[in-house]
């Protein structure tokens, strides 16, 4: 995806990106180039692809929700900052913790945070269930992209959200995984509310994003199987 597409299809979803949006997304993608020749962050490097598959889809949450509320919001297992920090960029009122496990990601996430000048976004150092635990009923919204089978990102995700507040995991293939997730829904007491299926711009492959709305509070406990999770951090 060329920049002028890039612009061009993020109109189509209501956004109209500003000239130092796009410098800092550009120096965003720079760093990102640089850090991944050190670590792991993506497999994904071509700059037309980066501006598709992270950059653009990254956005595509606005078709779920709107963005440009003043709210809190948690990015569980960010890894190179998708969607967290792209969402930052374009969106600067939105209050943002990221979260992952791998403390050389977390450098990079504070480098990234630090170079583009970014304010009311923070990186946590945390196994996402660990983090989960001390932030019950904090977030209005929570967000996963390509991390962990739906069930389980229920589990670690939803009791993090406050009531009338939203889980959005962002996927690609989701039938068997929404069909896995109802006994984990029907316990943390949330719907899926909708599911807004579409497909990227120009190689057209699948997304989904899955609206779970909470409507209960929190047991005090969290579902029994909870503790299981823990074996396989995020």
């Amino acid at each position: 995806m060329k920049i002028n597409e890039f612009i061009e299809e993020l109109k189509k979803l209501g956004i109209i990106i500003t000239d130092e949006q796009l410098d800092k997304l550009n120096k965003y993608y720079d760093l990102l180039i640089n850090w991944n020749k050190k670590i792991n962050l993506t497999t994904i490097t071509n700059k037309e692809e980066v501006y598709l598959k992270h950059f653009y889809d990254s956005l595509t949450l606005i078709k779920a929700y709107d963005l440009t509320k003043n709210i809190k919001v948690c990015d569980v297992g960010t890894g190179a900052g998708f969607p967290g920090v792209v969402l930052k960029i374009l969106f600067p009122n939105l209050d943002i913790i990221l979260v992952d496990a791998l403390n050389k990601r977390v450098i990079f996430l504070n480098e990234i945070i630090d170079k583009l000048k970014l304010k009311n976004i923070a990186v946590v150092h945390a196994r996402a269930e660990e983090f989960a635990r001390d932030n019950i009923e904090v977030f209005d919204l929570v967000t996963s992209r390509a991390v962990a089978k739906l069930n389980i990102l229920n589990e670690i995700c939803i009791p993090m959200v406050k009531i009338d507040g939203y889980f959005i995991p962002m996927k690609a293939n989701i039938d068997e995984e929404l069909d896995n997730s109802k006994k984990s829904l029907n316990e943390l007491d949330s719907i899926v509310e909708d599911v807004i299926s579409f497909n990227l711009p120009k190689e057209k492959s699948k997304r989904n994003l899955i609206k779970i709305k909470k409507i209960k509070k929190t047991k005090e406990k969290y579902p029994r199987k909870f503790d299981k999770i823990s074996k396989n951090p995020l």
